[in-house]
């Protein structure tokens, strides 16, 4: 029976991918800020899920990780599909700031976190949810593009790290395109839009198999094939916006 921590359980893909590992007879440590959220998730298999309520951007997150792990009865994977993501063309420094919180320190907090309790175990399983929009900096999401490469480079670099210094941790970056989750507004209109649980279950195969780096699905792998050909003076003189 594998043990789960999940950061980011209470909505999205992160509660989805929780019901999933449920059904899988796997132990779930759910973690979120909505403690409502986390308790009705502990309901459906109170057997199997242990919750903790966390703020990713508090220094005190990793002590109340620490807790959801330690009553858990230890942790093979860590999960982190907590983030946060908004159009914002009019740079409102709010919003640029608040992404970069929890999308760059919290993340980093939490990974951190995971990587030195693996560490000490000598193995273990990384998992996060970083996206598609970290290949090209969007204009129409500048802080949320971003940090989406930052996650990319520093799961990277944590990847070397551990085979440097030969600690038997995986790591997997998992890059979806838009998903109908709420994460994005309801007022706009973006292309490909995949649904949730289809995404959950891409998410449950590579938990089970991991694997280095995935793009989910089969049209953004080719999509994001062909972004990357892009080159820098024609991709600035594009207009990349979601139709309102």
């Amino acid at each position: 029976m594998k043990r789960i921590v999940i950061v980011g359980a209470t909505s999205g893909l992160g509660l989805e991918t929780a019901r999933l590992c449920i059904r899988e007879g796997w132990r779930v440590g759910a973690a979120g800020r909505r403690i409502e959220a986390l308790e009705a998730l502990r309901n459906e298999a109170p057997g199997q899920v242990e919750i903790e309520p966390l703020d990713i951007t508090r220094d005190d997150a990793p002590e109340h990780l620490g807790r959801l792990i330690e009553r858990l009865g230890g942790m093979d994977i860590y999960f982190h599909s907590s983030g946060i993501g908004s159009r914002n063309t009019d740079l409102n420094p709010e919003i640029e700031l608040a992404t970069l919180r929890t999308n760059g320190e919290g993340f980093v907090r939490m990974v951190v976190a995971a990587f030195g309790y693996f560490r000490s175990l000598g193995g273990g399983h990384i998992a996060v949810i970083s996206s598609i929009a970290g290949t090209k900096g969007l204009g129409s999401a500048p802080a949320y593009s971003a940090t989406k490469r930052m996650q990319n480079t520093y799961i990277d670099a944590l990847a070397q790290l551990a085979r440097m210094d030969g600690y038997g941790i995986r790591f997997t970056d998992i890059r979806p395109g838009f998903v109908a989750t709420p994460l994005l507004s309801e007022k706009g209109h973006y292309p490909m839009l995949m649904k949730t649980e289809k995404v959950a279950r891409r998410i449950m195969q590579v938990l089970r198999k991991p694997r280095r780096r995935v793009v989910i699905d089969r049209r953004y792998a080719l999509f994001v094939f062909f972004w990357k050909l892009i080159p820098q003076w024609l991709w600035e003189r594009l207009k990349i916006r979601q139709k309102a």
